[in-house]
């Protein structure tokens, strides 16, 4: 059984039971890049969006209109609860700023209201995706707002993992805390130091992460909703405007306020540039520990064999026995893929044009898609790489015992260039070299 469903363009024959419509279908063939769908943490913050504005008109309209509002709210608890996630189908790169993420939302709930009230998919007569689900609203408020609801809740997720890896890697900077081991610079040999210190300093990085996470989500709490189509409020009530932000706040239970320049919100995305400038930061600092991590692990007989990863899996079609440490090098991939979705969204965040930008489905698919790889990314390195390693204070002790890091300590006896002959005149025998800074100590004390 099908449906057909007109606009301006034409008609299209639809599924009867489709919840998607006409604007859903066109959006689906014209960006068939068989990319991936819009992120599902957007589409459930845009229902959210959507909730609100139903339940604001439901408290607003005369008793005759309240029954559709409150069936538009029924129907977004249904999507939020998990329902009907296969008729969202708009890819998420699309031209149209987000229009037809938007319509796609419109479509699935007027369809699944009408479902609620006992009547036909595509009756539009008396649940209409515009006049009323999207009513006082326009593309250009609902997706900003609902990219910074979605963002506000992964960035908080996200610091909440930064915050047990921190935990986590402190509890290793107090347990290695006695393992000496040798420094390294350039990855040349360089002065004692202890593997606890070690973790420690990855800790201060992390912990840095962790506060600029924090603190960048009150950038992102100020939203647009209300402002339609370029931050003027067109076709929004009033009261509309007043009472659909309170209402969000209570949905989200994030401290949300109506922007006090709806335009300047509409219209510019440097907040996300900045956001996912710390997302950078961060994925740096975790690429920098995986790869130490990767370093430190190496051998197990030929390389470092400092520490030893958790085996996880075979690591090898050919050389039986061959570990990896796989979980360092997806997080390394993850840094990685971070810092390319940084530089398309600072692109696409600069490419906008007067009172929009056309580009923001990139923006919000690069950031959400930062930001959850990044979350889980942290939690994998966590659980499976820095509370189930081991050290091996012998090796560390052996590689230390083997290098002329000691030599540092006689420069202030003897000076730089005495200690560097002695060092290059041992050739590698640590005993002998020991011996020869002792007596040349020796015999310079007054």
């Amino acid at each position: 059984m099908t449906r057909t469903e007109h606009d301006f363009l034409g008609e299209v024959t639809l599924p009867e039971t489709a919840l998607y419509g006409i604007q859903s279908v066109r959006a689906r063939e014209n960006f068939s890049l068989g990319y991936r769908n819009t992120n599902p943490r957007l589409l459930r913050a845009m229902v959210l969006v959507k909730k609100a504005a139903a339940l604001t008109y439901e408290r607003l309209e005369e008793e005759a209109g309240k029954g559709r509002y409150r069936a538009i709210a029924s129907a977004c608890d249904r999507l939020l609860a998990g329902e009907a996630a296969d008729m969202f189908i708009v890819d998420a790169l699309q031209g149209g700023a987000g229009t037809s993420t938007n319509m796609n939302v419109n479509e699935v709930l007027a369809n699944m209201a009408l479902n609620i009230m006992g009547e036909p998919a595509g009756a539009y007569h008396l649940i209409h995706p515009l006049d009323h689900v999207n009513r006082g609203q326009s593309t250009n408020d609902v997706y900003p707002t609902a990219l910074r609801i979605a963002a506000v809740s992964l960035l908080r997720d996200l610091s909440g993992q930064c915050a047990k890896l921190q935990e986590a890697l402190q509890k290793r900077e107090n347990e290695f805390d006695a393992v000496k081991k040798l420094g390294r610079t350039e990855l040349m040999d360089a002065v004692p130091i202890t593997l606890g210190s070690a973790f420690g300093a990855f800790a201060q990085a992390v912990a840095r992460d962790r506060w600029r996470l924090y603190k960048i989500e009150e950038r992102l709490r100020q939203v647009n909703i209300g402002g339609t189509a370029v931050g003027l409020s067109g076709n929004a009530e009033r009261k509309y405007r007043y009472l659909v932000i309170e209402t969000l706040r209570e949905l989200t239970g994030m401290g949300l306020a109506a922007s006090e320049y709806p335009m300047d919100i509409t219209q510019n995305n440097d907040v996300f540039v900045e956001v996912s400038g710390l997302l950078k930061a961060l994925a740096v600092n975790l690429m920098k520990i995986a790869g130490d991590l990767r370093l430190m692990n190496s051998g197990p007989h030929g390389g470092l064999g400092e520490i030893r990863l958790a085996p996880l899996q075979m690591g090898s079609t050919i050389m039986p026995g061959k570990v990896n440490p796989v979980i360092p090098e997806m997080v390394i991939q993850i840094a990685i893929k971070a810092q390319a979705n940084d530089y398309a969204l600072t692109m696409a965040a600069s490419a906008g044009e007067f009172e929009l930008n056309p580009f923001t489905p990139l923006i919000a698919d690069a950031l959400l898609e930062s930001l959850g790889l990044l979350e889980r990314g942290v939690h994998l390195l966590r659980v499976k790489c820095v509370e189930t390693l081991e050290a091996d204070p012998k090796r560390c002790a052996a590689l230390l015992e083997s290098s002329a890091a000691f030599a540092s300590a006689f420069v202030p006896a003897l000076g730089y260039d005495r200690v560097s002959r002695i060092v290059a005149q041992g050739q590698g025998d640590q005993d002998k070299v020991r011996e020869e800074l002792r007596r040349a100590k020796d015999s310079a004390a007054p």
